[in-house]
């Protein structure tokens, strides 16, 4: 990992920040939310420190570690009843306002690029285009406020991101320096096996998709009753 310049990790901590509070205005100040991600950042963050995902080669993979754990939380959530009443009960402009962090952490990614941390590919100058989502989120809010779009269009719009964040993460998993690695072997994305970047994987990716799965199923709901 090469060194990087202060404002780099400042830019991605703050943008880790802004997407808790999001999502903790989107659970109505849920008092178990913030306790529970910060315990999970806390404990990424010390395994990262250790070095513990920088053995890349390792058996089992330690990757899996980040995100594998949050998804089966999302996975609980959807399938017991207090989790789906949880689920129903945020903030849909929350969750839409959620996505404009989507620009800070692509910006965030654009560097790291020009500092040799991840390959171009992706960035918004390879195949990431990710930044959309960000860019359209309050311009999308706002129109859906004014009730110039419905429900449907908002509907659409989720299922549309959901793609993006999941073409994104597509790439960024392949790129790492893995046996099963497919692109970006001249610049491998190493940064998301170091702090603070191992939280993009384990809490960014994380609330990015859980908001759209939620404001999908919202949605869905309402245009179906």
């Amino acid at each position: 990992m090469p060194q990087l310049p202060l404002h780099i990790p400042i830019l991605f901590i703050s943008t880790v920040l802004l997407t808790l509070y999001f999502f903790y205005r989107a659970a109505w100040g849920n008092k178990f939310f913030l306790p529970i991600a910060c315990m999970w950042l806390l404990l990424q963050a010390g395994l990262a420190y250790s070095g513990f995902y920088e053995a890349v080669t390792a058996i089992p993979p330690r990757f899996p570690l980040l995100i594998v754990p949050v998804l089966l939380g999302i996975i609980v959530l959807f399938s017991l009843k207090t989790g789906r009443r949880f689920i129903d009960g945020l903030s849909l402009t929350q969750l839409t306002l959620l996505h404009v962090v989507r620009i800070p952490v692509e910006i965030v990614l654009y560097l790291l690029f020009v500092h040799k941390a991840v390959p171009q590919i992706m960035t918004f100058e390879g195949l990431n285009f990710d930044v959309l989502s960000g860019i359209t989120a309050p311009v999308v809010l706002y129109i859906y406020h004014k009730k110039i779009i419905g429900n449907q269009f908002l509907l659409v719009w989720n299922i549309l991101c959901l793609l993006l964040l999941i073409n994104i993460v597509a790439i960024a998993i392949l790129s790492a320096p893995t046996p099963f690695q497919k692109f970006g072997f001249e610049q491998p994305n190493v940064s998301v096996t170091h702090f603070p970047y191992v939280w993009l994987p384990c809490c960014v990716v994380p609330l990015v998709l859980l908001s759209h799965l939620a404001a999908i199923r919202q949605l869905t709901k309402t245009h179906s009753s």
